[in-house]
């Protein structure tokens, strides 16, 4: 059934809603929904995200539905309809990626801004971004906008005046260029990677009141002062585990991974029944987790293959 179908997409609507790896009906049931002041629009990209790739539909309330959908630097499309279930159902189509999914519209192009010339780099310059970009690619929790503003803080020089080393152009035309390699080189993974057991295991963690956060924070020390605060909305959360971007670029350099953990009341006995739990929900999930019962000690997972696939 149709409810049961999962589409590789992540949407949100101008309202803030979210959809992320939604079912069609789902999907459907969010471009009835548009109309409103607040809620006129959805945007739709695919998941792995892919640069210049989307679709979005525009409705205001009276209005007929503008289906727009880009496919690459140079091809921008649209229509108009007055059936919301043509949209859905167009929209679904996309997702899906269906042939001919947009055929018997009478589409138009959509202007495009004009692009304009980005400078090279110093093949130095360029060599140390692509450098920076790679590595943030490994560890995979990045989209394609917050790895653009990232490169371009890396290669800042020291607070200087002046422009940075790298603009946010030039480092637009890196990212995406080796954003699509990843997304090529990961189509190889089969199956469940570590880091997707892991994400499994942090869900369990949540469901039984356990705040699980991933990449948290910079580090060990920042993690433990933070982390009180991703509990607030937890409602009754007993404990805690993370591990932080250090640890994250460690694991994607081939060094395993630590884990931190704990009760929100600072006892020792919690602590340790919160690290049994943790270690339990990552066996449970397929992975190799070493940890023997000390409550001041991180719970290592070695080995550990960190093959993160990016979503955007």
């Amino acid at each position: 059934m149709e409810i049961d179908e999962v589409l590789a997409v992540n949407a949100w609507t101008e309202s803030g809603q979210t959809y992320v790896r939604s079912s069609p009906q789902e999907l459907r049931e969010a471009v009835r929904g548009l109309g409103a002041a607040g809620n006129r629009f959805l945007v739709a990209r695919r998941i792995p995200d892919l640069p210049s790739v989307f679709a979005q539909i525009w409705h205001p309330e009276g209005g007929d539905y503008r289906l727009e959908h880009r496919r690459g630097a140079d091809e921008f499309s649209g229509t108009a309809l007055m059936d919301p279930e043509r949209a859905a159902d167009l929209l679904v189509g996309w997702a899906r990626e269906d042939d001919g999914w947009d055929a018997g519209v009478a589409w138009e192009p959509v202007a495009l801004p004009p692009r304009g010339d980005v400078p090279a780099l110093a093949p130095e310059v360029a060599a140390r971004a692509e450098e920076q970009v790679r590595a943030l690619l490994r560890d995979g929790y990045l989209g394609i906008d917050r790895l653009v503003e990232e490169t371009v803080y890396l290669m800042e020089d020291g607070g200087q005046d002046g422009p940075p080393p790298v603009s946010s152009a030039q480092a637009r035309e890196i990212v995406e260029r080796l954003w699509t390699e990843r997304v090529a080189e990961q189509r190889a993974w089969t199956g469940l990677t570590d880091p997707d057991r892991l994400t499994r295991a942090f869900a369990a963690l949540e469901r039984a009141g356990i705040v699980a956060r991933e990449d948290f924070t910079c580090c060990r020390s920042c993690g433990m002062t933070e982390i009180g605060a991703e509990a607030e909305d937890a409602g009754g959360a007993r404990g805690f585990a993370f591990f932080h971007h250090q640890g994250t670029r460690g694991a994607a350099e081939g060094h395993g991974l630590s884990l931190y953990y704990g009760g929100f009341d600072a006892s020792a006995g919690t602590t340790t029944a919160v690290g049994r739990e943790v270690a339990a929900a990552l066996a449970a999930a397929g992975l190799s987790a070493v940890w023997d019962g000390n409550p001041d000690k991180a719970i290592e997972l070695t080995p550990l293959t960190w093959h993160k696939r990016l979503v955007g």
